[in-house]
């Protein structure tokens, strides 16, 4: 059912965060490391079911925004639009910058849903038309009055709103229509018009920072996660493998492991066709289950000439996006010619560069096919790699 619908996530981040107390918003706040909002973002971009993450971000903030917690990561999701003054007028801002025919509308400081959380409200989404995740009251229940209690309220079937809230594209239309509604929540709008709306079922972990107190809560479930799961980080090591191919012609500079080498011939590809550092990049993608080469860095005018130290470095943005760090890579050119070992150590500190890791993590060697098949003629060159990361 996902898989034949475009999903659409609206991260809405577009208030200024007075409550929080803070110069900047809150959004930028630094949770264990980094800032809320790029944790956010990074549960949609890191979702395969996700087409495409509109943000909201308010006008006069979003250039600061973008800078510390969009363009570090390395996000390849995400578009970006103004909010307007209210939480329904951010909503229709960004559902008019979308073009899924299912639409996810998420807190931009919500940064620890649980990603099959996110996945059900989806199929909810699809199913009734309306969904929204939520969790059971756990506290009794007051109703006051001048600071005086009247009685107290069943808490049986009483359900705490959260996001994200979902809904086929044509149900949101509608229910963003009137350009007077306003609710303090998406689906609030959907419940005027009387349509079915699902609840799924979700916990308190994913709470909204809106208080101080509330970032030190979320640093303390990050850091009970940390400690609870240290020891499966440690032995959790993941393995990725990579092979590339590039013909070799004349009138092309050649580059390997991110090195310009001084050859008759160069690799033909769209982008510098750096074969090494393209298998090395599947590689990384390979072992954080994040597909391939062709899906992050098509061939289109965008990556037209782009260097593998670029496209490297992009690869491990996502890597790291997705929680994870590299351990060690192995890189093998196949080839007779040209020798590579006077700029092993130089290919080996390029590639280090590139990923932001030691020298020491980069193994760079070769190899011939005792003159057979293309790269024995060298009519081409081949590469493959093998690359480990570990949770982070």
């Amino acid at each position: 059912m996902l898989q034949s619908s475009s999903i659409s996530a609206i991260v809405v981040a577009g208030g200024s965060g007075t409550r929080f107390g803070s110069e900047k918003p809150k959004q930028l706040a630094i949770l264990k490391g980094r800032p809320i909002l790029s944790r956010t973002i990074a549960v949609f971009e890191n979702l395969e079911i996700v087409d495409e993450i509109i943000l909201v971000l308010p006008t006069d903030w979003m250039d600061v925004i973008v800078a510390e917690a969009v363009l570090p990561f390395g996000f390849t999701k995400v578009r970006c639009t103004a909010g307007g003054a209210s939480r329904t007028e951010s909503t229709r801002r960004g559902f008019t910058a979308s073009a899924g025919d299912v639409v996810l509308i998420h807190d931009g400081v919500r940064p620890l849903v649980d990603p099959e959380v996110v996945r059900r409200v989806a199929e909810a989404a699809i199913a009734t038309g309306a969904a929204l995740a939520a969790a059971e009251v756990r506290d009794t229940l007051k109703l006051a009055s001048n600071g005086l209690v009247c009685r107290t309220v069943d808490r049986q079937n009483m359900w705490q709103a959260q996001t994200p809230q979902g809904f086929r594209r044509e149900v949101l239309a509608a229910a963003l229509a009137d350009e007077g509604a306003e609710a303090t929540d998406d689906v609030g709008l959907a419940e005027s018009l009387g349509l079915p709306i699902a609840l799924v079922a979700s916990t308190h972990r994913n709470l909204k920072i809106t208080t101080p107190e509330d970032l030190a809560m979320a640093e303390a479930i990050l850091s009970a996660d940390e400690i609870q799961g240290a020891d499966e980080a440690q032995a959790m090591i993941r393995m990725g493998q990579g092979y590339d191919v590039h013909r070799l012609v004349e009138g092309r500079p050649l580059f390997l492991g991110c090195v310009e080498i001084p050859h008759d011939k160069g690799l033909l590809g769209h982008s510098d066709a750096d074969v090494m550092a393209h298998a090395l990049v599947d590689a990384l993608l390979g072992a954080a289950a994040l597909g391939d080469i062709g899906f992050h860095f098509p061939e289109d005018p965008q990556w037209s000439g782009a260097s593998g130290a670029s496209l490297l470095a992009g690869a491990m943005a996502k890597v790291r996006s997705a929680g994870f760090e590299l351990v060690n890579a192995d890189v093998t050119l196949i080839g007779e010619r040209p020798k590579i070992g006077p700029f092993r150590d130089k290919m080996k500190a390029a590639v280090a560069a590139a990923l932001n890791v030691p020298p020491a993590a980069i193994n760079i060697k070769a190899t011939t096919t005792e003159g057979l098949g293309f790269t024995g003629t060298g009519e081409g060159l081949a590469a493959m790699a093998v690359a480990s990361v570990r949770a982070a």
